[in-house]
């Protein structure tokens, strides 16, 4: 099966709700109906920095999706971009969606002229990891949060 990869557009609000929920039950957190809305609405404002998403489809059913967002930086007169989350359908992983999302996102960005496309995940996740050091090197940097 071939994954289609898209960006993002108004009909698909039922299908990105799902799988954004789907992504934070994963990490075990929720946000608000507020940041619902905000995000979506977000995802389809013009501007350099707001964010930007793609869907995923397996046989034109939407299984996996990627928010990302450019962002200026002191060590470059190009931005970089943040590939912010990424999720596919826990029965389809292994067939190349997040690869597919990922490359999707990559491309994007060097269209204007960005190489610098990052991402963090948990250390226990295993399942993404075992794709993020087949596509891409592993910086080691730690995060660290303000509280």
């Amino acid at each position: 099966m071939i994954v289609a990869v898209r960006p993002l557009v108004q009909t698909d609000h039922a299908a990105w709700r799902r799988l954004w929920t789907a992504y934070l039950t994963f990490y075990e957190a929720t946000v608000t109906e507020e940041v619902y809305v905000s995000t979506w609405q977000r995802l389809f404002t013009p501007g350099e920095f707001e964010p930007k998403g793609f869907i995923a489809l397996l046989e034109g059913k939407p299984v996996g999706l990627t928010h990302y967002m450019y962002h200026r930086s002191c060590w470059s007169l190009v931005n970089n971009c943040y590939l912010q989350d990424l999720f596919a359908d826990p029965e389809i992983r292994g067939r190349g969606v997040g690869a597919a999302l990922i490359e999707a996102v990559r491309q994007e960005a060097a269209k204007i002229g960005v190489t610098n496309v990052y991402w963090m995940t948990h250390e226990t996740n295993a399942t993404a990891r075992k794709l993020y050091d087949r596509v891409a090197r592993r910086t080691g940097f730690i995060e660290y949060d303000l509280l």
